[in-house]
């Protein structure tokens, strides 16, 4: 077997998702031939890939079939996180991706989903930070169980800059962090703005693949002063099946694409789409509607990313501090896992095909 066979064969494989071949894109590695082994490395848009699997059988598939079918095929996988920033010299330059998690109103699971969302991509080896910008309604000292717990300081640079906690491997900040939790956050738009400009600006995020930016509901000043601090890669929508949710998540959307904004829709992901009993787990009832947030999506030519069910066991992992992607739950476990591997999957080919994205100006 010669080298120039190998990488022949392997310019057929296609990468799913980008529409080209893995040695076009640049993906293949450190081909070694040693007798009838092969050893190469597949360098992966990202760690929490979910076809890596299918592009390894693909590679075996097509060394055996246009080079030697006894080939022993040795593959080892890296990833290079693509990112939709265009340099290092804006803030948060070691955060490559900047995700943003909103619903037009509150209650359809927001914080459940950009938790789990978060979750899922550590799993699978990603360097993911949660940012909770819910400033009057911070959840995520709950749902991770750090209720009470204190960021520290460091020098960084000569500035002092909050440390993230970190729990089941990912960074968090939240105001209920910061603030005793019996007292209510009443502060002016100004304030609330500035906050959250702090935690870009003074927290120290390192190296992330993806930041997760919990939104409040609707679409005001956070909104707006996110987008004008940070180049946010894109936005995951979040929504209920009836068409009182489906109404707000159309603003959402609508405002994100405002030609003043212009940040990408990764897609739509439908929360408490069907409502299944622990006692009868086949069987679904559509409580608030069947389909709704799919209509939308197609509707609006956007990605659905998934469906979440109605469950106790995520209300209650979300009260116990232990999110659903912790439990052992195979059920709501995999709507999530197949959330998160569409999401992934929907950033790579939005970076692969749309500009990067720039800080936002907007004059008044």
């Amino acid at each position: 077997m010669q080298q120039q066979e190998i990488i022949k064969a392997l310019g057929t494989v296609q990468e799913p998702d980008l529409g080209k071949d893995l040695v076009t894109l640049n993906m293949i590695k450190d081909v070694m031939i040693t007798g009838n082994r092969v050893n190469f490395t597949i360098v992966l848009t990202t760690p929490a890939c979910p076809l890596k699997e299918m592009m390894r059988r693909d590679c075996e598939k097509a060394i055996h079939d246009l080079v030697d079918k006894t080939a022993i095929v040795d593959i080892k996988f890296t990833a290079n996180t693509t990112s939709s920033r265009l340099d290092g010299k804006q803030l948060l330059p070691g955060v490559k991706n900047i995700i943003a998690v909103v619903s037009g109103k509150g209650g359809v699971g927001k914080s459940t989903v950009a938790a789990n969302l978060a979750l899922a991509l550590a799993e699978n080896g990603a360097k993911v930070g949660l940012m909770d910008a819910d400033i009057y309604g911070p959840s995520v000292p709950i749902m991770f169980g750090v209720r009470g717990e204190r960021p520290l300081m460091m020098q960084v640079e000569g500035k002092d800059k909050i440390v993230p906690l970190e729990q089941y491997g990912i960074k968090l900040i939240s105001i209920g962090l910061l603030v005793d939790e019996k007292s209510a956050v009443v502060w002016r738009g100004p304030m609330v703005s500035s906050a959250i400009r702090q935690f870009v600006s003074d927290v120290y995020w390192g190296e992330l693949d993806y930041l997760i930016i919990d939104m409040p509901p609707g679409t005001g000043d956070i909104h707006l002063t996110l987008v004008q601090t940070v180049p946010v890669t894109g936005a995951v929508i979040v929504t209920t099946p009836q068409d009182v949710a489906l109404a707000d998540a159309r603003k959402a959307i609508a405002m994100f694409s405002q030609t003043q904004i212009r940040v990408p829709i990764i897609g739509l992901v439908e929360n408490m789409s069907w409502f299944t009993p622990a006692e009868l787990p086949g069987n679904r009832y559509y409580i608030f509607g069947k389909d709704g947030g799919k209509k939308l999506a197609d509707q609006l030519d956007i990605p659905l990313l998934g469906q979440v069910p109605l469950v106790q066991s995520i209300r209650e992992g979300g009260d116990t501090g232990v999110p659903i992607m912790r439990s052992q739950d195979e059920i709501t476990r995999d709507a999530f896992i197949h959330f998160a591997d569409n999401t992934v999957r929907s950033i790579a080919m939005r970076n692969a095909h749309v500009d990067p994205t720039k800080v936002v100006e907007i004059v008044v």
